[in-house]
């Protein structure tokens, strides 16, 4: 009979090992301790740049000079900051996860931490940071706390203490995708269902909406106001499968004219796009195939110039000083931890702001993937990032990595416990299958209810494909995944039962019912299009459920879960722990008691990246010496 194996963490985990720690701890200490930066904000003047970094080992607000030099903390909350903008003068808007759960607060201090205020209730509701308008005395809120299922929009004067009343209501989350320079008009991202949504105008003063992308079936749109409000600039992939950039011209009424492309690929989707205040420039990020490339579009006479290599792979949350002379991004790739990075807006040359540290870890000796690209069984492409061991030689163990979502992307960024397995000789593929962003509508779409179970049987497509490769050894197998990758794994592992050697289940979901029950409303909301609706798809959400099939289960399984999750609330991983135990199945449990949907906390992330290098050490060992 098995035995059960149940680990649960009532507080943080223990400090990192010591420096006479034995490998892999000292090697997990220092992977997982390599710090990252992220989310820059420029001042008003432009001379700094406010970022989020977990150099204390809990994410916090930092500032530094834009020319470089030493970062000052601004903020010491127990709790993980999610995003800092910079406002008016020395204010500053930050977004904190009590415990890393989802029931985010909004908060203003100054740019040295003092006179910190929140602004939000302070209670269980999900608030939003959206940023300050343009003029930068204005601050947009989102929140839920006056129907969980929906998020209205709140503005808030440099005096306001506290959310108000609401400026736009509506049905559905509510974003803010911009604001006019008047001071009435607001340009809202209003979510669907996931994968799809709108963007409409709307009048803060009296709720009027005109709805400026109009489509049939789904549509992913993004948008930012030119500085005289008559155009929409906007990342449009409506009668198209990629995203393009272009535009939507505004009539008297405010009627929206037909989408114009400036700018398409057929390599490439665009990812994401910023404008700067003058309406003449716009930095595009295009996705290709995972990785980023960017190109500088002078929106005047609709001539591109693409901004030279920089020794990333991976760009985001792109944003523009006010005088416009000046860009910032964060950059990751698999050799480099995520860190801010400056572009001048005349040369396109980029430097780096931030040099986040890594003591102990020489990045040089770090695996860069591969691109694998293949055909599932009907023959739907599909691709992955292959790391191989460097101490492989032939067929060898392999773990698969699912990324969250489902309508999220697999990158080739930072990733420490991959490198972690990898040097223990264990290698990596972290595939791409349908439903994953990146490459289109329709492959995005591919996976909706009940086309669910094609995607499941990517799964087993990817490790014929690692087999047929001869990197895998089929004996050899391990699943592993966050989120929606959880859902995954479970699915591999009930599906698919002789096929995995091991399986690392992060709060993963594992019962639609529950879910659905237990979920935030909002998220419920959402979910419906994508995995059914469960008033009226009971019996689709019940088959799709890994949890009717857990009798089928002979894989030895990790869960690890935060208690203060959700998104996906920890039932889901009781459910599975309880019915392994019952059926004699080897099952390891960690709960974070002061973590979300994710771990934040540098003591927790090295509790789950031992416990789970250690599992895989453990499961796919067999007679490899190359694991120790």
């Amino acid at each position: 009979m098995f035995q059960l194996a149940v680990v649960v963490v009532l507080a943080a985990a223990s400090d990192p090992p010591p420096a006479s720690s034995p490998s892999p701890a000292r090697d997990i200490a220092a992977l997982i301790g390599v710090r990252s930066a992220g989310g820059p904000s420029f001042s008003p003047d432009g001379k700094h740049v406010a970022f989020v970094s977990n150099i204390t080992g809990v994410p916090q607000v930092w500032t530094v000079p834009v020319e470089g030099g030493w970062p000052n903390l601004v903020t010491n909350f127990e709790d993980p900051v999610s995003r800092v903008v910079w406002g008016p003068g020395e204010r500053l808007a930050v977004q904190v996860a009590p415990g890393g759960g989802m029931n985010q607060q909004v908060w203003t201090l100054r740019s040295d931490g003092s006179e910190a205020h929140r602004l939000t209730p302070g209670g269980k509701e999900t608030n939003e940071l959206f940023g300050w308008d343009h003029s930068r005395r204005r601050l947009l809120v989102g929140s839920n706390v006056r129907e969980p299922a929906s998020t209205d929009i709140y503005v808030l004067g440099e005096s306001d203490a506290a959310l108000g009343a609401p400026a736009v209501r509506g049905q559905g989350l509510n974003s803010v995708a911009d604001v006019g320079r008047d001071p009435k008009t607001v340009l809202i991202d209003r979510l669907v269902s996931r994968g799809s949504n709108d963007l409409y105008l709307g009048q803060i003063d009296d709720g009027a909406e005109v709805h400026l992308t109009p489509h049939e079936g789904p549509g992913n749109f993004a948008g930012l106001l030119s500085p005289d409000g008559r155009t929409v600039w906007m990342s449009s992939d409506k009668d198209r499968d990629l995203a393009a950039f272009g535009r939507v011209r505004l009539g008297p009424d405010h009627k929206p004219g037909p989408f114009e492309p400036f700018a398409e690929r057929r390599d490439a989707e665009l990812e994401g796009f910023d404008v700067d205040e003058a309406g003449t420039h716009a930095l595009l990020i295009w996705n290709v195939a995972g990785r980023s490339e960017l190109t500088m579009l002078d929106l005047r006479t609709a001539k591109s110039r693409p901004v030279p290599s920089i020794p990333v792979d991976v760009v985001f949350g792109v944003t523009h000083s006010d005088d416009g002379r000046r860009w910032a991004f964060a950059g990751s790739a698999a050799n480099r931890p995520t860190d801010i990075w400056v572009l001048d807006a005349a040369s396109l040359k980029a430097r780096q702001l931030t040099h986040s540290a890594h003591p102990g870890v020489a990045l040089d000796t770090l695996v860069r993937p591969e691109l694998v690209r293949f055909e599932a069984r009907d023959g739907v492409p599909l691709s992955g990032w292959l790391y191989r061991a460097p101490s492989s030689s032939g067929p060898g163990p392999v773990v698969l990595s699912f990324h969250g979502g489902p309508e999220g992307q697999e990158r080739p960024f930072f990733a420490p416990t991959y490198q972690l397995l990898l040097r223990q000789g264990i290698s990596v593929f972290a595939p791409n299958v349908r439903g994953s962003t990146g490459y289109g509508k329709r492959f995005l779409n591919l996976d909706n209810g009940a086309l669910r179970v094609n995607a499941v049987k990517d799964i087993e497509d990817c490790t014929q494909e690692l087999v047929r490769r001869r990197v895998a050894d089929p004996k050899r197998l391990g699943i592993m995944g966050g989120s929606y990758g959880g859902y995954m794994v479970m699915a591999g592992v009930t599906e698919f039962p002789s096929l995995f050697a091991g399986g690392v289940d992060l709060f993963g979901i594992v019962n639609f019912e529950t879910f659905f029950r237990d979920t935030e409303p909002w998220m419920a909301a959402i979910s419906t299009v994508e995995y059914g609706d469960p008033k009226t798809q009971p019996e689709l959400l019940k088959q799709l459920s890994p949890i009717h099939k857990l009798d089928a289960v002979r894989t030895p399984l990790l869960v690890l879960h935060g208690a203060n999750d959700t998104n996906v609330p920890v039932v889901e991983a009781e459910q599975v722990v309880a019915a392994l135990k019952k059926n004699g199945v080897p099952v390891e449990y960690v709960l974070f008691q002061d973590e979300g949907h994710g771990f934040r906390k540098l003591p927790n992330r090295i509790q789950a990246a031992t416990a789970t290098v250690d599992f895989f050490r453990r499961t796919l060992a067999a007679t490899n010496p190359a694991i120790r």
